[in-house]
């Protein structure tokens, strides 16, 4: 298990107000360490605008090769309406998403890391992680994408037959494996320019911007200035040959190409539907996340994040609109259709077209080659996949450029390009980007439901409602557009996100589960009423008391099962006064309790207070153990006897290894065993000064009783071994004694603590392995002189009670030879619940009678695994205390481990 976030500088901060700060007279104050002073020393500057940093990117990465190469492949293919439709489409989702990416982008600080940073930092490192990687291998994918595209609009115009030669003979080679050799020239630039870092990126997507822009404007003014005429089909459509018709602005050519007409791809040879198109189509509304990638080198990311991606889409969606329209009613459906390219064939100046697809293509793979390498360099630095990552988080220059991430990501994309076809890879870089989108919608989602103060963001313009649709759309999408490889990224985020949660211990970041969890458990619990508990659905509420929790996880184990779907809450008691302590010194403790609990694995709170009294501690506990209407309704303690406690950590492997060479650096504890080892002290020996005394421990039975809670003592769990119990072949028994043995003149009743008894023995063997390992028995005790035809009577009796409350045991008959004083039932006697407080009271029995007793149930637990008895009430008398201590001692001695139970409430039904 390891930390997330680690390199990381603490997110707590301080603010100074004085008047030597800034405009606003705060300045923000935060505590790093050395390693952070020294990561930030090689941080490259932040001087990226709104408009150099996230619109020129955003803009560039949107219209790519989509633009100039796709617009009229959709209208051909599916007509103007369907065309429009498919933007509508798109830019909803991708604007439902933006809305979120601008809830997250200004509800805080954003980092390196774009996407990735914002989902890992609301979500947690086992989603931000998983997404994060997704999101990295949509960039890879793209990146090979648009150098596809680029190499395709070589090859149109300067390849064999190009378009821009006179000789048509002449020209590059593009058969073969050519294509993948100019992809890769073309990756290797793309290299090289992010190697030199993203000030060169940026001035370079500038530059771009501006040749893009001036292109545009020479495809508007063709379209109003070209005189109609036939256009030539490219050479690589080996499906048609010739030419069509360039209309000019004509009705009759708009109503044509209102509808369109599904024909195969003469790229692929592949037929072509409305959710092909859609996928090609939609990779130009997949750049949003461009700006949010350089979130790193950005002045003002919470500002221009918002803003700049807003204005991207806006933009984007409007040309795209025009062009559209403008291809629709000027173009004819034939030429649409078989010539991907005839933007450049009617533009006034066709050499400036194709300068624009090559730089738009060159700008959008250089922008997911940069975001690829940020998004990997952030996961790297997190070490949210540990060792793996490692030399990609090392390698950085002194100016902050991730030089190995950069190489990383080019020898990926440079194996995507063996796939050599845009069309095949644009459906992959669909369903990876709506992945990633649908994520940052569900982290903005789970931040709004959670209700958490601190999710304060600047940008107001969403709700969970519009996050929830931006999930539904894109997780859609995913399996109309492919349903293989939507279910294959889904499969492989359900693997990262398993591998993040079992090796990522905690998180500087926080996890939003934590939040949702708390924010239903609270309005749930609100609605538990304790008003409406009805014995019907009544299960036990253990409250376990812990001295040392070294000498009893056999114990914490044990009760595990018997508490079944109850609440259990492992309870300490402190000794001290909060006055002698400049802080409380149970907090401290608080984490080696939970890394016990882990340890065990088992499904418990923890309850620690101070009192100066262990008995005053105690009744802490029991008022104010649970929250609302889950209180526990049983208080179980250890027993009170001179036995010397039994380390027990190691018997239950909650060491990592074995701690008998102390903690050190090279030593193989891990961190979580040394905690526990520093936090319990060794166990105590048998003649330890700080053991209870009889008086206090008797007592601490009174008070449970006095504030209605039914109480369980035990005893002997040391010999308790849970997982021999599940190995074993041979089963084994639950022995149940529903009789007082201190009045055994009440043993022809089953009084309630009688049927409480009987009921937790049933809950403890309803649990999986208690009910496939052993065997449940309820024994009636008879005497010798009586007479067969009673004690059957008396056994079918019993079993009748059995049967009327759903418990399946078998009933052992023991005759009594040695023990005088135990009555027998009366042959009228029926199972009653209340027969008066004597009843219940221990009374003085001689101390041969107990050892009798003690004989007959060693004589029946040759196989018992646990044995359940009777508790009777503590006396009142302080005089008969240690009588009492002593014959409950005498009752359970050397037997197999001991439940001894007293039950005040109903807790049986025959009701249906």
């Amino acid at each position: 298990m390891q930390r997330a976030g680690a390199n990381e500088h603490s997110p707590l901060l301080r603010y100074r107000l004085d008047s030597a700060s800034d405009d606003h007279n705060v300045e923000r104050v935060t505590e790093t360490s050395s390693a952070d002073v020294q990561t930030r020393g090689h941080a490259q500057p932040k001087n990226l605008t709104t408009f150099f940093g996230v619109f020129v990117p955003c803009v560039l990465s949107m219209f790519s090769v989509i633009l100039f190469l796709r617009v009229g492949y959709a209208v051909g293919e599916s007509g103007l309406l369907q065309t429009l439709v498919m933007f509508a489409l798109g830019y909803f989702i991708v604007i439902l998403t933006v809305f979120s990416v601008c809830a997250i982008s200004t509800n805080g600080a954003i980092e390196g890391g774009g996407a990735y940073f914002m989902i890992s930092r609301a979500l947690g490192p086992e989603f931000g992680g998983s997404i994060g990687v997704m999101f990295f291998i949509a960039n890879v994918f793209s990146s090979a994408l648009y150098c596809i595209g680029f190499v395709e609009a070589i090859s149109d115009n300067f390849g064999t037959g190009g378009s821009l030669l006179v000789d048509h003979q002449a020209g590059l080679p593009i058969n073969d494996w050519w294509p993948f050799l100019y992809s890769s020239i073309v990756l290797l630039f793309c290299l090289v320019v992010c190697l030199i870092g993203a000030g060169m990126f940026a001035r370079t997507s500038f530059f771009i911007f501006l040749i893009v822009m001036a292109t545009l404007i020479t495809v508007f003014v063709s379209f109003f200035t070209k005189k109609p005429g036939p256009i030539n089909f490219p050479h690589n459509n080996h499906l048609s040959n010739g030419s069509a018709n360039y209309t000019g602005f004509r009705l009759d050519t708009l109503k044509s190409n209102l509808y369109g007409e599904l024909t195969p791809d003469y790229t692929t040879g592949l037929d072509v539907n409305f959710l092909v198109v859609f996928a090609v189509l939609f990779n130009g509304c997949t750049g949003i996340m461009a700006g949010a990638n350089m979130s790193g080198e950005l002045k003002n990311p919470g500002k221009a994040i918002p803003l700049g991606t807003l204005g991207a889409c806006l933009f984007t969606g409007l040309i795209y609109a025009i062009v559209s329209f403008l291809v629709s009613a000027t173009c004819s459906q034939d030429l649409l259709l078989n010539n991907y390219g005839f933007l450049q064939q009617i533009n006034i100046f066709p050499p400036g077209v194709v300068v624009g697809i090559l730089v738009v293509s060159l700008s959008a793979a250089l922008t997911t080659l940069i975001g690829a390498s940020r998004v990997l360099h952030a996961i790297a630095k997190d070490g949210v996949f540990g060792m793996i990552l490692l030399p990609v988080h090392k390698g950085v220059t002194a100016g902050g450029n991730p030089i190995v991430a950069v190489l990383v990501s080019w020898l990926l994309v440079q194996l995507v390009l063996l796939m050599r076809s845009l069309n095949a890879i644009a459906p992959l870089v669909t369903i990876f980007f709506l992945l990633s989108y649908a994520a940052t919608n569900l982290a903005c989602m789970a931040m709004d439901v959670a209700s958490a103060p601190n999710f304060r963001p600047s940008f107001r313009y969403f709700s969970w409602h519009t996050s929830l649709l931006g999930i539904i759309c894109c997780l859609v999408m995913m399996f109309l557009v492919n349903p293989m490889w939507g279910a294959i990224s889904i499969v492989v985020f359900i693997v990262l996100f398993l591998i993040n949660s079992f090796r990522i211990s905690e998180s500087e970041w926080g996890y939003i589960t934590q939040a949702l969890i708390f924010h239903q458990v609270r309005k749930y619990l609100l609605r538990l009423d304790a008003r409406k508990d009805h014995v019907k659905f009544w299960r036990p509420q253990m409250l376990l008391l812990v001295a040392n929790p070294r000498s009893c996880c056999e114990l914490i184990r044990f009760v595990n099962d018997m508490k079944k779907s109850g609440l259990y809450i492992l309870g300490h008691v402190k000794k001290g006064n909060l006055d002698e302590s400049y802080a409380d010194p149970v907090q401290k403790e608080y984490p080696a309790w939970i890394v016990l609990v882990e340890k065990l694995k088992v499904k418990a709170f923890t309850e620690l207070t101070l009192a100066s009294t262990i008995r005053e501690g105690v009744q802490h506990l029991i008022r104010i153990s649970g929250l609302g209407g889950m209180k526990p309704n049983t208080v179980i303690l250890g027993f009170h006897d001179n036995a010397p406690s039994k380390d027990s950590f190691e018997k239950c492997r909650v060491w990592g290894q074995s701690p008998s060479f102390g903690i050190t650096e090279d030593s193989g504890i891990d961190e979580e065993s040394g905690l526990l080892m520093n936090a319990f002290d060794p166990v105590r020996p048998s003649n330890s000064a700080n053991r209870l005394s009889v008086e206090e421990y008797v007592m601490i039975i009174n008070d449970s009783i006095r504030l209605r809670k039914n109480v369980c003592l035990t005893r002997h769990f040391s010999k308790f071994d849970r997982d021999a119990l599940a190995a074993s072949k041979e089963p084994g028994f639950v022995d149940v004694w529903p009789i007082n043995f201190f009045k055994p003149e009440t043993s022809g009743y089953l009084d309630t603590a009688c049927i409480f008894l009987l009921q937790l023995a049933c809950v403890l063997h309803m649990v999986r392995v208690w009910r496939k390992h052993t065997l449940l028995r309820v024994f009636l005790c008879t005497s010798e002189d009586e007479e067969p035809a009673v004690v059957q009577h008396r056994r079918e009796k019993l079993e009748g009670f059995l049967n009327d409350v759903r418990i399946k045991a078998q009933i052992v008959t023991v005759g009594k030879q040695n023990v005088n004083r135990l009555a027998v039932m009366r042959e009228d006697s029926v199972p009653s619940t209340d027969h008066g407080h004597a009843r219940l009271v221990y009374s003085q029995v001689s101390s041969s009678y107990i050892q009798g007793v003690n004989d007959m149930i060693k004589e029946q637990s040759t196989k018992t695994v646990v044995t359940f008895c009777y508790l009777p009430l503590p006396p009142t008398d302080s005089s008969q205390q240690p009588d009492y201590i002593r014959h409950l001692d005498a009752l359970t001695a050397d037997l197999p481990p001991t439940v001894l139970v007293h039950g005040i409430q109903e807790v049986a039904c025959t009701a249906l």
